[in-house]
């Protein structure tokens, strides 16, 4: 028996490998970019359906009491590391109509 928070993430994670397909087919992404993005939809929906499969991996390897507690770390990371890079290229935007600029002047 799914649980509704089951069909609303079972559905979210269908909605984006069609966003994903889109944007490969676009060719907004790179071969890469399209397997990343397929297989994090790929494990979020069977985290989804199988959301016992991560007890051994958060309660033994991890020794975290809820998955819970692991997906708020997981997704602080993550948030964490898309800042860092955010910045990098933000940065080298920067520099690079700085150099444009001093061209045209």
């Amino acid at each position: 028996m799914l649980l509704g928070i089951q069909i609303v993430g079972i559905i979210f994670g269908l909605f984006m490998m069609y966003l994903t397909f889109l944007g490969f087919k676009r060719k907004e992404l790179s071969n890469l970019e399209y397997l990343f993005w397929t297989i994090s939809w790929l494990l979020l929906l069977f985290v989804t359906l199988f959301p016992n499969s991560l007890d051994f991996l958060v309660k033994k390897v991890l020794s975290m009491k809820r998955p819970l507690d692991f997906f708020i770390v997981l997704g602080f990371l993550f948030l964490t590391f898309i800042t860092f890079v955010n910045y990098n290229l933000l940065k080298k935007s920067q520099e690079k109509i700085e150099r444009v600029i001093r061209r045209l002047a």
